[in-house]
């Protein structure tokens, strides 16, 4: 009976109902107007339509369980662990970092812009890093190791990564002058909207949105992030406003005649859980312990993925240049 309600509170967490169904006892509708309510409404909806996918690829028979093996793998592994210490993170550097605030701002509209604009140039710092640094590469390749597009990858990332970004994004959102209540309210805004550009192409074939992609990334620009194709690797960071990919050159939109071809360049064991979340830590330890000095050690951490000592290079940056060369 215990393992049976176990269970049960898994599938209320993983869809996110718990705080509907409170609602829904207490008869209290009114409180749907609040902001807890809203996100209690909201919370379900991307898990239910990732079951209508799957129901789609069922129907269809495009169904492939290796699709979503990795995935529902993290999430279980992360179910407990790597939530509680993102909140603990988050918590810890609000209670750190709010006191040196460089600005004062209110809960007011055109401030709340402001607070986006700064999270998102702050998620993109967290970004950009977690694909620039090969330590904090290990903690975000697992994200990226799914062979294909679909919601379910939401839920791909080793249990620290979301620890590792909380420090980032929180600790300037702090400095910066965002007030937590407005930082709360942007993180859930930016977890749902980071969900639902997941989503796959048997919903969603055309993901480029019109003419919003001229100012939002959409789910097309963020299928360019996770191919491994040379021409798309390492841009669009951005999680809904693109501005700073714009700004920092990084901005990239899906050309019709280059086919995404997802996952990671590093050949892993197919439809592995252990090597899409183990797999880039090994291959960092291996070589930080093959690596002569503690300096090429030390480099191995902080260099970009693809470094070598040995002056070998198969960094996005090297790669392409002897593709313009052979050009």
């Amino acid at each position: 009976m215990e393992i049976l309600e176990i269970l049960i509170e898994q599938i209320k967490g993983f869809f996110g109902i718990d705080g509907l169904l409170k609602i829904i006892k207490s008869g209290d509708f009114a409180s749907l107007a609040t902001y807890q309510g809203i996100t209690s409404f909201i919370a379900p909806i991307l898990p239910i339509i990732l079951m209508l996918e799957l129901s789609r690829g069922l129907l269809y028979k495009k169904f492939k369980v290796f699709a979503y093996k990795i995935p529902f793998f993290s999430y279980l592994f992360n179910s407990v662990l790597g939530r509680y210490i993102s909140i603990g993170m988050t918590m810890f550097c609000i209670g750190l970092f709010e006191k040196y605030a460089i600005i004062s701002i209110s809960f007011t509209w055109y401030w709340f812009i402001y607070g986006y604009i700064i999270w998102e140039f702050a998620h993109f710092i967290y970004h950009f890093l977690a694909h620039k640094v090969r330590l904090f590469w290990c903690l975000h390749s697992t994200h990226h190791a799914p062979e294909s597009m679909n919601l379910s990858v939401s839920y791909s990332h080793f249990f620290l990564e979301g620890p590792y970004a909380d420090i980032i994004r929180t600790s300037i959102c702090m400095l910066a002058g965002v007030p937590p209540a407005m930082l709360f309210v942007i993180m859930f805004i930016d977890g749902t909207y980071g969900s639902f550009i997941h989503i796959g192409e048997s919903v969603m074939k055309n993901a480029k949105l019109g003419v919003l992609g001229k100012f939002i990334l959409t789910p097309s620009h963020h299928r360019v992030h996770h191919a491994k194709n040379l021409e798309y690797m390492d841009t669009n960071y951005c999680n809904l406003l693109n501005v700073w990919d714009k700004v920092f050159k990084t901005y990239q939109p899906e050309k019709d005649e280059v086919k995404i071809e997802y996952g990671i360049t590093r050949e892993i064991k197919p439809n592995s859980f252990l090597d899409a979340y183990f797999g880039e830590i090994t291959a960092l330890v291996k070589d930080v312990w093959n690596a002569p000095g503690i300096k090429n050690k030390v480099l191995y951490l902080f260099m970009p993925p693809g470094w070598s000592h040995t002056g070998d290079h198969k960094t996005t940056s090297a790669l392409r240049k002897a593709m313009l060369n052979k050009a």
